[in-house]
């Protein structure tokens, strides 16, 4: 039977991976899957979707684990993240360490499940996850490292489902073709688009404590920066859409998308913390509409 002091440990741990907030895994789901149907031409199989969506889930929440460390005395002067398990003492650095390198074990060993090219290229996924909290400290723009982050499981979807068993690094660059990169490239401009709105929602505290975000570097120009990247996303999406004859399913998923991103102008256009995080909780929407619009084209070329 769970003692009450293992039970409030557990209720800390799910607090620190953000299991109460599951739209940050959402965020990183959707472009996912999306590029696992791309990549397999439909359905890529219970087993591939079981681990991405898996992988997903618990990368995500170790990701958590290693930011909260990483960013623990700055966190404690942050309105929104004050009270981080980590950041009050609740938990200790190791034990928060801890927790975040045993889900990225399980994340690891599910990827072994798939093929040489999709492990080689979990290892950068990886480093980028790592490496991410500590560009706030001299990079102009982190919210871009964690575009990278954040559209790996893209380049790794289609290595699962095309990559076969490459092992020399020739053939595991090889295994991500173009248009995995297209897509990349275009998820990179959303998570920019969304991380910026979470980004000014802490503008006031990140400028008095030096934290380097894309809101604090695009200043006044900030709402129209998430637009255009909204935009940036939506028409590299549409253009790989076009390339592989997606057809109107995809491009109704997109419109959906579209009208979503026209509605966060409307939530982020006074700069209020309240409708920047709305906009921001509410984006997994935004990526549901664009996944939803490829299954159903993918259905139709099939049927």
């Amino acid at each position: 039977m769970t003692t009450p002091s293992a039970r409030a440990r557990l209720v800390l741990y799910l607090e620190l991976i953000r299991w109460h907030r599951p739209a940050g895994s959402l965020l990183l789901l959707w472009p996912t899957l999306a590029a696992l149907w791309l990549a397999a031409g439909g359905f890529p199989g219970w087993h591939l979707v079981s681990v991405f969506t898996a992988g997903t889930v618990l990368m995500r929440s170790a990701g958590c684990a290693f930011n909260d460390v990483a960013d623990r005395r700055f966190d404690r002067h942050v309105q929104r993240t004050a009270q981080r398990p980590v950041t009050r003492g609740a938990l200790g650095v190791t034990e928060a360490l801890g927790v975040g390198a045993a889900l990225a074990l399980v994340a690891f060993a599910l990827v072994l499940t798939t093929n040489r090219a999709t492990v080689a290229w979990s290892g950068a996924a990886l480093a980028l996850a790592l490496f991410y909290p500590y560009t706030k400290r001299f990079f102009s723009m982190p919210q871009a490292v964690l575009g990278l982050a954040f559209s790996f499981g893209i380049p790794m979807a289609f290595t699962a489902v095309q990559g076969g068993g490459a092992v020399t690094p020739a053939a595991i660059a090889k295994a991500v073709p173009l248009v995995a990169w297209t897509l990349l490239l275009g998820n990179l401009f959303w998570v920019l688009a969304y991380d910026t709105e979470y980004a000014m929602v802490d503008r006031d505290d990140d400028l008095k404590i030096g934290i380097r975000t894309s809101a604090i570097t695009f200043g006044r120009f900030d709402v129209a920066a998430v637009m255009a990247c909204y935009a940036a996303y939506l028409l590299t999406w549409s253009a790989v859409g076009a390339q592989l004859g997606l057809g109107w399913p995809y491009a109704a998923g997109l419109a959906v998308a579209a009208g979503l991103a026209a509605w966060h102008y409307r939530l982020i256009r006074s700069r209020q913390r309240e409708g920047c995080f709305r906009a921001f909780h509410l984006n997994h929407w935004l990526g549901f509409a664009v996944f939803a619009g490829v299954v159903a084209a993918q259905a139709a070329l099939r049927g």
